[in-house]
């Protein structure tokens, strides 16, 4: 049987495949996905409704779907960037050099919150007992997730730098997972103390999730760089850049805008580079979390 398009000529041959080749193009266009994904720092519901105004605008400014994709812990978070599972994750200062050491600088940070310029850990606890670091000896506590920044990493070391070996000089560590986890924890009696980051702390005192008669903040931490919006080095820079723009001006002018800002607990967001968390880097190191 003859093929339909051979009975053409050779130049309607051509056109037709191309328009073909357009067809399946604009087809993979249409089906085109940002897939974004954030470290399971809180509870995988809250992240979800912190995400979604802000998926809709990145679907607006973009034109294309955006997809949140949660993760089971913060390993996977820097797994699925750097295997291309992911296209842009919202990082703890810890989990990008992670994942900037494991993709050999293939990894970008867009942009960080205002906040994240100074960001602290908070340390809690039910026990009146407990008014400085050096309390902690002989104590159980509760870090966050084991590749936290604030609730992990910068804990540990400023421990460290107090002279107290977590893993020495405690009665028992426990990792909760995430920082809403730790407070639970600490509320609970489970634990005599634990670290968190402020951030989350504050949100949970405003939404009276947490009674202070019962658990308190004994230390705060200096700040330093944390957070950060992050994709491959391989994605278009024209779509970084809009990206990247989408951050830059939104405006707590706007009522959408403001949601967002809301939900993601910013005042405002700027630019960010890598340079930023060479402390953190060195931090780990220092802690020995990073090999």
């Amino acid at each position: 049987m003859t093929n339909f398009v051979s009975c053409f000529s050779a130049p309607r041959r051509s056109m037709i495949a191309a328009l073909g080749l357009l067809a399946f193009a604009g087809l993979a266009k249409a089906q085109q996905v940002l897939r974004v994904s954030a470290i399971p720092d809180e509870a995988p519901t809250e992240l979800q409704r912190k995400f979604k105004p802000l998926g809709a605008l990145l679907e607006k400014k973009l034109g294309m779907k955006v997809e949140f994709v949660p993760v089971t812990d913060y390993a996977a978070s820097v797994e699925g960037l750097i295997n291309k599972k992911l296209d842009m994750v919202w990082f703890g200062g810890f989990t990008f050099v992670q994942a900037k050491i494991r993709s050999k600088d293939q990894v970008i940070p867009l942009v960080q919150r205002e906040e994240d310029e100074k960001f602290k850990s908070v340390f809690i606890t039910a026990d009146k007992n407990i008014t400085k670091l050096e309390d902690l000896k002989g104590k159980t506590f509760s870090f966050g997730s084991e590749s936290s920044t604030s609730g992990h990493l910068m804990p540990r070391s400023y421990l460290l730098a107090a002279r107290i070996n977590p893993d020495t000089d405690m009665k028992r560590i426990a990792f909760s997972g995430a920082h809403d986890a730790t407070v639970a924890a600490v509320s609970g009696g489970k634990v005599d103390a634990g670290a968190l980051n402020f951030s989350v702390w504050e949100k949970l005192l405003a939404q009276g999730k947490v009674d202070t008669k019962q658990v308190h903040v004994f230390y705060t931490t200096p700040g330093y760089y944390d957070y950060n919006w992050s994709v491959r080095a391989d994605m278009p820079a024209d779509m970084r850049k809009k990206i990247t723009d989408t951050f830059l001006n939104l405006d707590p002018a706007n009522p959408q805008d403001k949601e967002v800002l809301s939900l993601q607990g910013a005042t405002r967001f700027i630019p960010t580079k890598a340079d930023n968390y060479k402390a953190i880097e060195a931090a780990a190191h220092n802690a020995g979390l990073l090999k």
